[in-house]
């Protein structure tokens, strides 16, 4: 057997041992040992989901096919260019890629040039003084050298390499969170946007009220003058217009404060909102295709960042398990050393190399070590629950805007029907009102009612068309590109 042959066995041999007996010392987990989450989700969103059939309006739609309304499309636009959160985003996924490159430099050598200047004296008393002496070395030995010098741990159990897959995951964990913020600004835009047109409509409504209250106002002034009636009637009258009046002032604070909630989500100062409500009342969408729930797993950014950050979590266990076994670390270096600058660059004479190679093994106080193994896996214990609750979560989010929408859309048509009701019963009491077949109370009860209904379905069709925004947030549309969707199909 050669001695290379040899020396190579018992490397091999020191190796096998320090893995056995550090396999043999890796501490128990007991009841709190990591395990796969629960990928399993039910077949549909519900009865009324099961009806409806297709591919999801996130996968086949894109956010500015999505919504129509093109002043609400130019906000989007802009607020995805400026919108502060996603700029900080946007760093945060820099930083993590910048990880990952850390992460490779760690698993490649390391080679860096070195320069070495020092200078030396050793006692006389010492064997080595006394033979500089006899030799008629100089008393003060300089040190002069430069060169390279490279050191590389081996990837003998994958540690490192485990590592590096982790910081990628953890990237894409960062660039699904910031798409799951891009569904956030889209929808929240929307919302935002409805609520303000759902403001000029209530204004224009409540003008419209105003006008014919006055007018309403005015008969009973004249009934009063003609003796037909008293000053309690017109003082009644009065104070209502002076109430819905009043109410004017709040909805333009109210829509003041939805302009500049658009404005933030943009990135830029307050200033006036372009919009249009011409088709604020029509009806939405009465059907949204949700698709299956296993496509949340895909489409939802949400859930697919949650996925890559317990894929990270379940490399950073095992890479942190493997700081239990014997790292090997090789030294190496080469160049130039001489005690005389001028014989510096002589060759060979003055060349100088060296190579090391290290195989460490925790044996004793290792509780560093174990404290990291015990906190990777409760970490990844968090990533799993972290997963199966953004799961749930997506699940539940979409389950409640279907029940919205249904309810929404039944709740509209029936104030709708009360509206068409009460605009003839208006009509009827200020008859009835004139042959003095029905008290004044009658006619100003009932335009109340009627400013109230009207009200509230301007308000339900602003949750509808926010329910609607909702929903395509639920099932993780907006964030995609149109080639992406595309792809998808």
């Amino acid at each position: 057997m050669s001695e290379r042959t040899f020396s190579a066995n018992i490397i091999a041999g020191l190796v096998a041992l320090s893995a056995a007996l550090a396999t043999g010392c890796i501490p128990s987990l007991g009841a709190n040992k990591a395990r796969d989450p629960n990928m399993e989700v039910p077949e549909n969103f519900g009865a009324e989901a099961a009806t409806l059939v297709g591919p999801s309006v996130a996968t086949q739609h894109t956010w500015d096919s999505f919504f129509a309304d093109p002043d609400l499309r130019v906000l989007i636009a802009e607020a995805l260019k400026n919108n502060p959160e996603l700029n900080i985003r946007l760093q945060e996924t820099i930083i993590a890629q910048a990880e990952v490159k850390g992460r490779q430099g760690e698993y490649m050598p390391s080679v860096g040039a070195q320069v070495m200047l020092g200078a030396e004296k050793v006692g006389e008393s010492t064997s080595q003084g006394r033979s500089d002496k006899a030799t008629g070395s100089p008393e003060h030995m300089l040190d002069i050298g430069f060169g390279l010098k490279a050191s590389w741990e081996v990837d003998v159990w994958g540690r490192l390499k485990m590592a590096m897959r982790a910081a990628n995951f953890r990237y894409l964990a960062s660039v699904e969170s910031r798409n799951f913020v891009i569904t956030e600004v889209v929808a929240e835009i929307a919302r935002s946007y409805w609520d303000l047109v759902s403001l000029d409509k209530k204004l224009e409504t409540l003008m419209s009220n105003i006008e014919l209250q006055q007018e309403a106002l005015k008969l009973v002034i004249a009934k009063k003058d003609a003796a037909r009636g008293t000053e309690l009637e017109v003082q009644r009258f009065r104070a209502e217009v002076l109430e819905n009046q009043g109410r004017i002032y709040e909805l333009e604070r109210q829509r003041v404060v939805a302009e500049n909630r658009i404005n933030f989500l943009m990135g830029r100062f307050p200033q006036k909102i372009a919009r249009q409500e011409g088709t604020f009342m029509a009806p939405p969408p009465s059907i949204v295709a949700t698709g299956v729930p296993t496509e949340l797993l895909d489409n939802r950014p949400d859930v697919r960042a949650a996925l890559s950050s317990l894929a990270a979590a379940k490399l950073d266990t095992t890479s942190a398990k493997l700081r239990f076994y014997p790292s090997l670390s090789i030294e190496a270096g080469v160049g130039y050393e001489s005690f005389n600058a001028l014989h510096l660059i002589t060759s060979p004479q003055s060349i100088a190399y060296n190579a090391l190679g290290n195989l460490i093994a925790p044996l004793i106080n290792r509780s560093a070590i174990e404290a990291d193994y015990r906190s990777a896996n409760a970490r990844q214990l968090q990533a799993v629950f972290s997963f199966e609750r953004t799961v749930l979560s997506a699940f539940t989010d979409v389950a409640n805007e279907l029940a919205s929408l249904s309810n929404l859309a039944k709740r509209y048509e029936r104030i709708e029907a009360q509206v068409d009701v009460l605009k003839q019963a208006v009509d009827t009491s200020i008859v009835l009102y004139q042959a003095a077949r029905a008290d004044y109370l009658d006619v100003l009860l009932t335009r109340r009612d009627l400013l109230s209904a009207q009200m509230e379905l301007i308000e339900t069709r602003k949750d509808q068309r926010q329910s609607l925004a909702d929903m395509y947030k639920a099932l993780g549309g907006g964030w995609k590109t149109k080639e992406e969707s595309n792809e998808h199909r």
